[in-house]
């Protein structure tokens, strides 16, 4: 291999930890600030950070003497009780389908730089093969499989119990523990009612984290599908498909139960997850006849794909905040007309201005950006010397 190309390759394994960086990282926040909260209680407003797999609490627990707090407000059910007012859906309902499939997208993307990096077509095709078939039964297994949510990341299971928790409409499915009052618990070791010594005694357990949060996921289902006709009951298989279908309806319905819209949009989500499902399965075998040889467009399409990911995602993040803005539920409190909220900087909504900046991961995507775009201008540069 030349110089330009041991460098280029560097710079694409540089990439690849960056991109692993990317997926745990916040890419965006978003802030509301008003005179109702004030900044000595809410110094950087009610904030959320925007992550691949979710949407996470971006308030701290305050530190006052004349503020006590065991655990930090929820922000994330804050800004969807201030939202829901205007008739703006819970921030749950948005990125449906692309937040269970980040995981295996920025797999994706890395089997693709890996890829790009090997320039000999003979191992190429079969090292990106073998990439891609376990990340296609991986994806199988998680979307499709009988407890397929085990195999789906922690961050995003989490994020589910945490919309989960914030429904008011709680019942209690006689003998299934009573995870319905969640987020009593979580208002009570906030407010200082539960010792510490007391709640780690109630939460010791040999399970993970996310297997807790997978069984409260399956008892919040079973209770729900207790309180539909026997006809339209559903058995629990655990898929990421039933447990994504069943999330986005109960999310969208949270603050309004209008199933007249609702089945609809989950019929369509449903829709979405199935073709981006098989459009990566169908772009990994496109991607793997393209390598047989350096060189084409599908061969630059391996570096030229993951280097446009800020631009993806900025797209993606404007989309659904048009989708927000521009479908208010007729039974918000207050009518305003659609919208597009805020993408960068700030706004003003009613008495609220809004925050919406880049965060960490945002700036690694845009880093990576930079190396891949180098690497592929040495690798292009080398290539046309030969």
């Amino acid at each position: 291999m030349s110089k330009r190309v041991i460098i280029s390759n560097l710079l694409i394994l540089a990439s690849l930890a960056l991109l692993a960086a990317i997926y745990f990282a916040p890419a965006w926040w978003v802030s509301l600030t008003a005179p109702n909260y004030p900044e000595d209680a809410f110094p950087d407003g009610v904030r959320i950070h925007f992550h691949m797999n979710g949407v996470f609490n971006g308030c701290k627990k305050m530190e006052k003497d004349e503020i006590t707090e065991v655990e930090a407000l929820d922000c994330v059910h804050e800004m969807d009780t201030i939202n829901h007012y205007v008739g703006m859906y819970p921030i749950a309902a948005g990125g449906v389908v692309e937040r269970p499939f980040s995981l295996f997208l920025m797999s994706f993307f890395g089997v693709m730089l890996l890829g790009f990096a090997c320039t000999k077509p003979k191992i190429r095709a079969p090292l990106m093969s073998a990439g891609f078939a376990a990340i296609a039964i991986w994806m199988y297994m998680t979307w499709y499989g009988a407890d397929g949510l085990k195999y789906q990341n922690a961050g995003y299971v989490q994020a589910l119990v945490s919309a989960v928790d914030q429904d008011s409409e709680r019942e209690k499915m006689p003998g299934a523990e009573d995870s319905g009052n969640a987020w009593l618990e979580s208002f009570k070791r906030r407010a200082g009612l539960v010792e510490p010594e007391e709640e780690q005694s109630e939460v010791e357990d040999t399970r993970s984290q996310k297997e807790a949060n997978i069984d409260l996921l399956k008892t919040n289902f079973l209770i729900d599908q207790k309180k539909k006709p026997a006809n339209e009951r559903e058995e629990w298989v655990g898929s990421n498909l039933q447990v994504m279908r069943w999330h986005y309806e109960k999310s969208l319905g949270r603050y309004f139960k209008n199933m007249d819209e609702i089945k609809p949009l989950v019929k369509t989500m449903t829709m979405a997850s199935h073709v981006v499902f098989w459009g990566i399965i169908a772009a990994m075998i496109i991607l793997v006849w393209g390598a047989r040889k350096n060189g084409g467009i599908l061969y630059w399409l391996l570096i030229l794909v993951p280097m446009a990911l800020p631009v993806f995602f900025l797209i993606e993040y404007s989309a659904w905040l048009w989708w927000y803005g521009h479908n208010l539920n007729d039974m918000g409190a207050f009518t305003v007309k659609p919208f597009m909220p805020t993408v960068f900087g700030q706004g003003k909504v009613a008495q609220f201005t809004t925050h919406s900046y880049p965060s960490i991961g945002f700036g690694l995507m845009l880093l990576m950006s930079a190396l891949l775009a180098v690497a592929a201008l040495m690798r292009r540069k080398d290539a046309s010397q030969k």
